[in-house]
């Protein structure tokens, strides 16, 4: 019984996640999913897009925590629509609530929307969110191991973020084992090496990012 519970759940949130896609497309908004662990610097980066993608695109973020509204206010400050939502223990963000907060946001007036999704390796990947882009966050201070013992995150990902790359080898950090473990489970993946406290590699997701939105708006 609790095995079919689940299959009806992740059967009704792929149909809400189709459903999103529909409507993001008609409005032509790109929706972006950021996953990693807490700590891994997912707050940072998005903040770091919107500096270097605010003045072409217009940007809104949902920000998805188990409580508070932290990140959210760092978000603000920069003048960016936002929308908090607290999942209240859950360990994820489900479709529907995606579709719930798009509703706040004027989608006529945006180009695309972050979703930093709940600080968790695993229960994030399995729900689809209506997403384009799904970003999948390493830190090098989590260590070199994970994509061995967490891989469904890695599996999905359309892109994987090496982040903190300037600590690497404070931490023993072997980025060449990451990515062939990547590479292994999800050959197509695309891999950033990138630090935002140096801003290096920055500038490289930013081109990607905006190739497509290119491809999106022909």
């Amino acid at each position: 019984m609790n095995i079919k519970v689940v299959t009806q759940i992740l059967e009704w949130n792929e149909d809400c996640s189709n459903n999103i896609k529909e409507i993001l497309k008609r409005k032509n908004v790109y929706l972006i999913n950021v996953m990693g662990s807490p700590g891994t610097g997912k707050t940072s980066l998005i903040i770091e897009l919107i500096k270097k993608l605010k003045d072409k695109y217009n940007i809104a973020v949902i920000e998805g925590d188990i409580a508070g509204q932290i990140d959210a206010v760092k978000i603000d400050a920069l003048g960016i629509a936002v929308v908090q939502l607290n999942t209240k223990g859950a360990c994820h963000i489900e479709a529907m609530s995606i579709k719930n907060v798009i509703e706040y946001f004027d989608l006529d007036e945006i180009d695309i929307v972050f979703i930093e999704n709940i600080g968790n390796l695993v229960c994030p990947a399995e729900f689809e969110l209506g997403e384009d882009l799904k970003i999948a966050i390493l830190s090098t201070t989590e260590g070199d191991d994970k994509v061995e013992k967490y891989p469904l995150l890695f599996s999905k990902a359309d892109s994987l973020i090496i982040n903190k790359y300037d600590m690497k080898e404070y931490f023993n950090f072997d980025d060449k084992r990451v990515e062939e473990n990547t590479k292994l489970i999800n050959p197509a993946i695309d891999i950033f090496r990138i630090s935002t406290r140096t801003d290096e590699g920055v500038i490289s997701l930013v081109n990607y990012i905006d190739e497509k939105l290119k491809i999106l708006n022909k």
